[in-house]
Formats: C-alpha cells, sequence, structure tokens
C-alpha cells in the first residue's frame, strides 16, 4: 500500500498523562512524496506544527512546535505508525519525546476523521 497524508485530518483518540494534546485537538497533514506537513490546534494547543518525513511503509518521523494556551512554546519529536482501520480511515500510533520542557516521552493514538 502507498500511504498518502495529504489533506487528511486526524483526531487524538487517546493521549498519555504527558501530552497536551486531547481530544479538541485536530491535525491537518500536507504530503508531497516523502515530506509531510501540517498544522494542529485546539483544546490545550494554540496553534502548532509540524515538519517531517514520510518513510515508504507510511510510518511518520517529524518535529512538532506549538504554542499552548498558557503562552508556553512547546517542542518535541514523534513517531508514527499507520493503521488501516476497516472502514479506510488511517490510525497513527505515536511515540514522541518533549525536547523542552520535562523532556519526557509518551504514546498517543490519533484518528483520521474522514476517509478520502
Amino acid at each position: 500500500m502507498v500511504w498518502n497524508y495529504d489533506g487528511r485530518r486526524f483526531r487524538v483518540a487517546q493521549n498519555c498523562a504527558t501530552g497536551q494534546t486531547s481530544t479538541e485537538t485536530t491535525f491537518h497533514y500536507r504530503q508531497q512524496n516523502d515530506l509531510l506537513w501540517g498544522t494542529y490546534e485546539g483544546g490545550e494547543i494554540r496553534w502548532g506544527t509540524l515538519t517531517g518525513l514520510v518513510s515508504p511503509d507510511g510510518a511518520l518521523n517529524f518535529h512538532y512546535t506549538h504554542v499552548n494556551q498558557s503562552g508556553t512554546i512547546c517542542s518535541g519529536i514523534c513517531q508514527s505508525i499507520p493503521e488501516l482501520l476497516p472502514d479506510g480511515r488511517i490510525r497513527l500510533i505515536e511515540t514522541w519525546r518533549w525536547t523542552t520542557g520535562d523532556r519526557s516521552a509518551g504514546e498517543s493514538v490519533i484518528e483520521e476523521l474522514e476517509a478520502l
């Protein structure tokens, strides 16, 4: 399967205690060849961006930066493994680590809002 994230929107389905995203956070992804970029906002996130790469197996490796509702600039790195859901939507299993603040790590799950 060729993974294409261009134009897809995702929402957080699950997050750990050290994460700042929530079910109110929406991600908008763009892709050109193996280049990935996007924006995200909602809940505790005022505005965020991400930039990274898509591997041939669809895995994502990116850096993210956002401003939260407290006015703090936060950043980190993330690796995501895709799963195709029965209805054609994409689920991403994410392992991430803050590069600011306490530098803790965590795991999240985000799911596509609607299949393209």
